[in-house]
This record gives structure tokens, sequence and C-alpha cells, in this order.
């Protein structure tokens, strides 16, 4: 399992539409497909519902999604943090050798 199709599958679950969400990531709508089809193959469970064009999140989506989206924070928030720490390191750094 891959950061990018966690990021496209909450796209995804959020549109509820694959165009749509392909447009907004700016891939194909191919490519989400098959990020989509390859995440259910893994968890080995259909994650939407689909009739037609139409999909709709399932019960397994739900709370995938809920976890992906706790996981995707945790990850958008450490980045942040290190960034943070990035910048006192410098602001330390130019402290200390002007003194």
């Amino acid at each position: 399992m891959e950061l990018m199709q966690l990021r496209y599958f909450q796209v995804v679950a959020l549109n509820q539409h694959i165009t749509r969400s392909a447009e907004q990531l700016n891939v194909s709508q191919p490519a989400i497909s098959v990020v989509i089809s390859r995440l259910e193959s893994e968890l080995g469970v259909p994650l939407f519902d689909r009739s037609g064009r139409s999909i709709v999140l399932n019960a397994y989506g739900e709370v995938f999604l809920s976890r992906v989206n706790r996981i995707l924070l945790d990850i958008d928030n450490a980045k942040k943090e290190i960034n943070e720490m990035k910048g006192e390191d410098r602001k330390s750094t130019r402290l200390n050798s002007s003194h």
C-alpha cells in the first residue's frame, strides 16, 4: 500500500466520482481506476458500490476512509513538525554563530 493510493482513495471517497477526482488530482481517469482497483484487491474487499458510472462509498470504504484520514493527517502533521524543527535549527545556528 502506497501513500499515493491513500491520497487518491481519499479524494475519490470525498467526491464519489472518478472523473471529477481525476481532474482534481490532475491524473487520468484510468489511472485513478487502476489505483482504486489495486487498493481494493490488496484489501480483499470493494470500497465502493458501483452502479453504472456512479460510485458510492460502502461500509468497508467508510471504515477505511476514517483510518486513511487519520493516517494522512498524521503524515501531514509530521512533515509540518519537521519543517518547523528545521526552521528552528537554522535560527539556532544563526544565533549561535553570531555570538
